[in-house]
């Protein structure tokens, strides 16, 4: 007797909401499952056009965590292939750690599939880029207090508003009030730029820009209070400037840096390297045909790196 194949959900980001902003694999993960779990007033209904005609469509919006769990065990008694479609990215405020422990329980392979995060695409929306050179290098993902939810001590939006970087807040437009008090407690000044975003990427996306002393009182002109994401921050109206990464003066394994422009660079950013990294030549820098090896990218750093204190733009995933 041939042994049933075991059991597998995949949680699947499905992005903001347009069905077209659905990875290449998502497409296809849905596409596969036997059942397809989605949240109709989280999820854009046509991210289902991508299931096949016979499989089960569960609509979770009415359920508990405990009539999900029934459809796990469901699949891990029947073999079946389960797609959890979560909004956004799976990974931030998607329930997940608890669902992964559920399947891990019923011995159910589990695979997550990442989507495209609401403040990214909320970024898009508005043509800014969240990390500017020399205004903000760091993005802060967080929520207001006082949701179903608690949070931990020490992660008040007012502390964090005190970084004065970008900041992306979820849930928590329901109370605008006090979002906008902490916002100001925590050093953002009242003509600091944000951001407030509806339902991005859907057919009745509102995207409205104001300061942050008008904030509270924009939520509330136009009803907003679920499906909303605020970003606040000076990036969102500075202007760019100039990366290093891409500037002629630095050098990586692809490209040599010209000489001329390597000294303006550092007159620029001033000489304070380590001299083991300072007294590199240029010539010792040569482009390959291929990436660094292993080794090499462990031991290499030639300046400046592109994870270097000095480097004003990084170079991983966003």
């Amino acid at each position: 007797m041939t042994a049933r194949p075991p059991g597998r959900v995949t949680f699947v980001g499905a992005g903001p909401g347009a069905a077209d902003l659905l990875t290449l694999r998502a497409v296809r993960v849905i596409g596969e499952a036997d059942v397809v779990i989605w949240a109709s007033s989280l999820v854009h209904p046509d991210v289902l056009t991508h299931a096949h005609s016979d499989a089960e469509i569960v609509d979770s919006a009415g359920l508990p965590l405990e009539g999900v769990h029934e459809i796990y065990r469901r699949a891990a008694g029947s073999g079946l292939a389960v797609a959890r479609i979560h909004s956004g990215d799976p990974a931030l405020w998607g329930a997940l750690q608890e669902q992964l422990e559920i399947c891990a329980e019923l011995g159910l392979a589990t695979d997550i599939v990442p989507g495209v995060s609401s403040f990214t695409a909320a970024a898009a929306a508005v043509g800014r880029e969240l990390t500017v050179p020399q205004v903000a290098q760091s993005v802060i993902l967080t929520r207001l207090a006082g949701g179903k939810t608690p949070m931990p001590p020490g992660e008040e939006v007012a502390r964090f508003a005190a970084h004065g970087t970008t900041m992306a807040l979820f849930l928590s437009a329901a109370r605008s009030g006090q979002l906008q008090a902490e916002l100001t407690a925590g050093g953002y000044p009242p003509e600091t730029p944000c951001v407030v975003a509806y339902r991005v990427s859907w057919p009745d996306e509102l995207i409205v820009r104001c300061a942050l002393a008008d904030l509270a009182a924009t939520i509330r002109e136009h009803k907003l209070w679920k499906h909303t994401l605020v970003l606040v921050g000076p990036a969102l109206a500075a202007g760019g400037t100039r990366s290093h990464l891409y500037h002629p003066g630095h050098f990586h394994g692809f490209r040599r840096a010209d000489r001329t422009a390597r000294s303006a660079l550092r007159t620029t950013l001033g000489d304070s390297r380590p001299s083991s990294v300072r007294d590199i030549p240029v010539r010792d820098a040569p482009v390959r045909d291929g990436p660094p090896t292993p080794e090499e990218s462990r031991t290499s750093q030639p300046w400046p790196s592109s994870d270097s204190p000095t480097d004003a733009r990084g170079t991983g995933p966003a």
